[in-house]
């Protein structure tokens, strides 16, 4: 079953989802540094334990070490900042439609009530938004139908 409001664009609000991103980013390569120095100390103190062909071994930890650091790295870093962008846009989808809504309240506009996407984040922020902005909306509304009377009477005395 399709969703009729299925979002299409994943960077809704780029420097945040890529800041975000650049964040999850960032540990995986702390994460994968601190792999390298575990793996190479491991690998020197079996070296050093070994009876026979240790410097065989330690010749080759070093080189070791940097291969399965550099594949863990292309495999893991654009994973997480694919699944780092797929993550935050149920943040900052809520994030840029609350922005228009309230540019809409703001403008003297009547948006309606407010209403996020099955699966977006910040469901409590937008009922308060709807809660706090009800009035305002109201009494736009309000506003822009006395506006549209007043400007019809006023249409009405110049054409009599």
């Amino acid at each position: 079953m399709s969703r009729p409001y299925k979002r299409r664009k994943k960077l809704i609000k780029p420097r945040l989802q890529l800041r975000m991103s650049g964040i999850f980013v960032g540990l995986v390569t702390l994460m994968l540094l601190l792999q390298s120095a575990l793996l190479t100390a491991s690998l020197h103190h079996v070296a050093n334990t070994m009876p026979n062909d240790s410097a065989l071994l330690l010749g080759q930890t070093n080189d070791l070490a940097i291969r399965l650091v550099l594949i863990s790295a292309a495999v893991f870093l654009p994973l997480t900042l694919m699944v780092g962008v797929l993550s935050t846009f149920r943040i900052a989808g809520p994030l840029y439609r609350f922005e228009r809504f309230l540019l809409a309240v703001q403008n003297g506009e009547n948006p309606g009530d407010f209403t996020l996407r099955d699966g977006d984040e910040l469901k409590d922020l937008a009922a308060l938004i709807n809660s706090s902005t009800a009035p305002l909306r109201q009494d736009g509304a309000h506003d822009a139908s006395e506006s549209d009377t007043t400007t019809a009477d006023h249409c009405e005395e110049r054409a009599a």
